[in-house]
């Protein structure tokens, strides 16, 4: 990606923020909780956002090599990044993601609630397919450069802090915002991270045209 640092940055954390959407992770976090007590529930958010920051960092750093350890192009991987987030936008709109997550949710809570921080809730909520790839995607516009792999760990920290944020306040949003909140909410997200995943896909192919 051309342009100053800052775009970069300001680029990163929309995606990644619009991509893990930790405002609408509350009521999930709130259902998979509601039997623990309050030091418990921090726990679980705390630990959660460490294990979801360091999978999204690893992918960060690694991305790059990995690609092309594989032989991929940035472009071919933008374009198959950009449909698959489209797709991810897709389910945000129409309503989806939240019942499939809410789904995951309650399995784990059946299978272990001791477990509950790592799954459901770090893999595959917040450090899911859809935030590993734009990771992935985002590690490979910064080329390798020290600095700009530097604010991609940055903002995934910044995103990973925000999740804990919302999940330690999530009584409080979730009464604030409502199902119906929560709800218009995600699908204006969905649009949002539509629109990012078609810029994705027309940067691949214009990128494979010219060259």
């Amino acid at each position: 990606m051309s342009g100053l640092p800052i775009d970069y940055i300001v680029s990163a954390f929309v995606t990644l923020f619009v991509v893990v959407e930790p405002i609408g992770l509350a009521p999930i976090f709130l259902s998979v909780t509601h039997e623990l007590p309050a030091p418990a529930r921090h726990q679980v958010a705390l630990r959660a956002s460490l294990i979801a920051g360091a999978v999204l960092a690893g992918a960060a750093v690694a991305g790059d090599w990995l690609l092309r350890k594989l032989g991929i192009s940035l472009a071919a991987f933008r374009i198959a990044g950009g449909l698959l987030l489209f797709s991810i936008a897709s389910e945000m709109v129409l309503g989806v993601r939240i019942r499939r997550e809410s789904r995951t949710a309650e399995n784990a809570i059946r299978q272990d609630v001791r477990d509950i921080a790592a799954f459901p809730l770090a893999v595959p909520l917040m450090a899911g397919p859809g935030a590993i790839t734009a990771t992935l995607l985002l590690a490979g516009q910064a080329a390798g450069r020290p600095a700009l792999v530097a604010a991609l760990i940055a903002v995934i920290a910044a995103v990973a802090a925000s999740c804990l944020c919302v999940f330690f306040l999530a009584a409080r949003i979730g009464h604030v915002i409502g199902e119906t909140g929560g709800v218009v909410l995600s699908r204006l997200l969905g649009i949002l991270l539509a629109a990012l995943a078609v810029q994705f896909v027309a940067d691949g192919v214009r990128v494979m045209l010219t060259g």
